[in-house]
C-alpha cells in the first residue's frame, strides 16, 4: 500500500557493510621474517619458549565476562612472505606449527604479509587494501599549519605533529630573519615524541608499502574494521589439507588452522612481538590515529560489545595492546 508518505528506494543504493563474528580478543603469537626462520627450528623454539608467558598473561587480563561467560580468544602468526621469500610454506610452516605445540601453545589462524597489500591477487575478490587505508588516511593538521605540507597521498610521509619547517635556512642566510624551529608532536604532554612515518618507497605505479603501513592494514583486519564494497576481507579460509603448497601464492592470505577456534577478528587485539618491533608499532600508532573507518562497521562493533558488557574504546589506537618480551 502506497500513499503520499511512502518513500520509495533502490535496494542496490543502500550501502551495505557485512557484519563479521568477533572474539573478545586477538591475540598474536609473533610475527617473524624470513631469515629468522632460516636460522633453524631451534630459533623458532626460542621464540615460543619466550612467548608463552606472556601469552598467558594476556589471557587471564581479559577478565571475567557478564554471568560467567567464558571469554573468545583466538590466536594469530603473520609470516612476512612481502619482502622476501626464502622459504615455502611446505618447508617453513609444519615447523612452526611443531615449535608452538612444543611451548603448549595453538596458532588458531596464519596470515601472509602480502595479503595486507593485496588481498586474493587473480581472484575475482582481489582488494587493494594498503591502497584502500592510504585513501582512507585523514591527517590531523598541527596547531598553526599553514597548508605548506603537502598531503600524504603525495609525499608518502605521515607525521603525529608539524615537522621543522624545510623552506628555513639558517638565520644568518634568511633575509626575513627566521629562525630554525624544532618539529613538535601534536597533544604533546610536556615534551614532544615527534614521529615521521614512511609508508611506501618507490614511485606510485611500483610501491614497496612500508613494514609499518602494512602493519596498520594488519591491525584494522583484525579488528574487523576494513571492507571492501561493503564485503569482509581477509576473512579466514579453512584448511584442512595434510600438506602445505609449495607456492605462497597458492596459500589462502588468511588460514584456519584450527576448526574450533574462535573467530578471527575481535573487539580488541594484543600481539607479543620481539622487542625490535617497538619503533614499528609506535608508527603504527601514529597511522590507526589518523584513519577513517566506516561509521557502520563502527556502529556493529560498538553495539555487540556493549550487548556482552564489554564496551570498546572509541579510538581505534586504544583497542590494541603488546608486549615486547626481554630476550625475544
Amino acid at each position: 500500500m502506497s500513499g503520499p508518505g511512502t518513500v520509495f528506494r533502490e535496494t542496490s543504493a543502500q550501502p551495505r557493510t557485512e557484519s563479521v563474528p568477533f572474539s573478545h580478543l586477538s591475540l598474536e603469537l609473533g610475527h617473524l621474517y624470513m631469515e629468522d626462520f632460516a636460522e633453524g627450528p631451534a630459533r623458532l623454539r626460542r621464540h615460543f619458549a619466550a612467548v608463552r608467558p606472556w601469552v598467558d598473561a594476556a589471557r587471564a587480563a581479559v577478565g571475567p565476562l557478564p554471568a560467567g561467560k567464558r571469554p573468545r580468544i583466538s590466536t594469530c602468526f603473520l609470516i612476512d612472505d612481502y619482502f622476501s621469500r626464502l622459504s615455502t610454506p611446505a618447508e617453513l610452516i609444519p615447523p612452526l606449527l611443531q615449535a608452538a605445540a612444543e611451548a603448549g601453545l595453538s596458532i588458531d589462524y596464519l596470515a601472509r604479509e602480502s595479503g595486507c597489500a593485496v588481498a586474493e591477487p587473480g581472484h575475482r575478490d582481489r582488494a587493494e587494501l594498503a591502497e584502500a587505508v592510504l585513501h582512507r588516511l585523514v591527517e590531523s593538521p598541527p596547531p598553526g599549519s599553514n597548508g605548506f605540507r603537502p598531503p600524504v597521498s603525495r609525499t608518502g610521509w605521515l607525521t603525529n605533529g608539524r615537522r621543522t619547517p624545510s623552506h628555513r635556512t639558517s638565520a644568518a642566510l634568511d633575509a626575513t630573519g627566521a629562525v630554525w624551529e624544532p618539529p613538535s608532536e601534536t597533544g604533546a604532554r610536556g615534551h614532544s615524541v615527534f614521529v615521521d612515518v614512511e609508508l611506501w618507497s618507490g614511485p606510485e605505479e611500483e610501491r614497496l608499502w612500508s613494514c609499518a603501513f602494512l602493519a596498520s592494514v594488519w591491525q584494522l583486519v583484525r579488528l574487523g574494521l576494513l571492507r571492501h564494497d561493503g564485503r569482509a576481507v581477509l576473512t579466514p579460509a579453512p584448511w584442512d589439507d595434510k600438506e602445505f603448497p609449495a607456492e605462497w601464492d597458492a596459500l589462502p592470505p588468511v588460514v584456519r588452522l584450527n576448526p574450533l577456534a574462535a573467530p578471527f577478528t575481535a573487539y580488541a587485539t594484543c600481539s607479543v612481538l620481539p622487542a625490535r618491533f617497538l619503533p614499528v608499532e609506535h608508527a603504527v600508532r601514529v597511522v590507526l590515529d589518523q584513519v577513517h573507518v566506516e561509521s557502520e562497521a563502527l556502529r556493529q562493533i560498538a553495539e555487540r560489545s556493549a550487548a556482552e558488557g564489554m564496551p570498546v574504546p572509541a579510538g581505534i589506537v586504544d583497542r590494541t595492546s603488546y608486549v615486547f618480551p626481554p630476550g625475544l
